[in-house]
């Protein structure tokens, strides 16, 4: 029963990250299909060039929220489904350590969720800003200073890339900083490395100076070329 509850819960937090804000904002606001569009990722940004700066904000929102709902969800599932199986004394499991792992499990799922969506031939957007809500759930101060080193990023760079794995890379470092279970050292680190890894098409265009600036069209929309 353990394992099956383990394997329900890794598939709820994939499929809460895989719920595909942003193809969805382009279905019903302009009918088209924004994998089509722009940088053809279903991310915020893309969502930004192609649908304007409100959707996009909605798009970001359900996003962060979405990293956040699954590490909820994993903390109160799992000792859930343990104690609904078991009738436990307080000594029969270390909760606090199986659970920590449990939502480092769930924090990864929800991030391949987003970048790999089973709705949309798995794929997706970068996983950045639902990387931040399951850092927000996980350590409040880890993630309001990824989000500060992106903010700072955006207004000296005006580069949403380039910002977005800065604040991904801090996150490893400040998660380093603090008194933090292994687990969650753990999920930082590969969900910072995993979020960089997305962007290896952008890293790209940033050695080549290509890489487009806030305001400006994605190469992608001039050349038509898939990134």
């Amino acid at each position: 029963m353990i394992w099956i509850a383990g394997v329900v819960g890794l598939a709820i937090a994939y499929l809460i990250g895989a719920i595909p804000t942003g193809y969805l904002a382009g279905k019903l606001l302009k009918g088209i299909d924004i994998r089509e569009h722009g940088s053809k990722s279903t991310g915020a940004t893309n969502v930004l060039r192609t649908l304007g700066k409100w959707p996009a904000l909605v798009v970001l929102l359900v996003d962060v929220l979405k990293g956040a709902a699954a590490v909820v969800f994993a903390r109160w599932f799992y000792p859930w489904s343990y104690g609904w199986r078991y009738e436990m004394s307080s000594t029969a499991l270390d909760l606090t350590g199986w659970v920590s792992w449990a939502v480092c499990a769930a924090g990864l799922a929800v991030l391949l969720g987003h970048g790999r969506s089973i709705w949309l031939n798995f794929t997706g957007g970068k996983s950045a800003a639902t990387g931040l809500g399951v850092l927000l759930a996980i350590s409040w101060p880890v993630g309001l200073g990824a989000a500060t080193v992106f903010g700072i990023g955006l207004a000296v760079f005006r580069i949403v890339s380039l910002s977005s794995m800065l604040a991904a890379l801090t996150a490893i470092v400040l998660i380093f900083s603090l008194e933090q279970p292994l687990a969650y050292r753990f999920l930082v680190m590969a969900g910072g490395l995993y979020v960089v890894v997305r962007h290896h098409a952008n890293i790209k265009r940033l050695l080549a100076g290509m890489e487009p600036r806030i305001g400006q069209s994605s190469p992608a929309a001039k050349t038509g070329s898939q990134v």
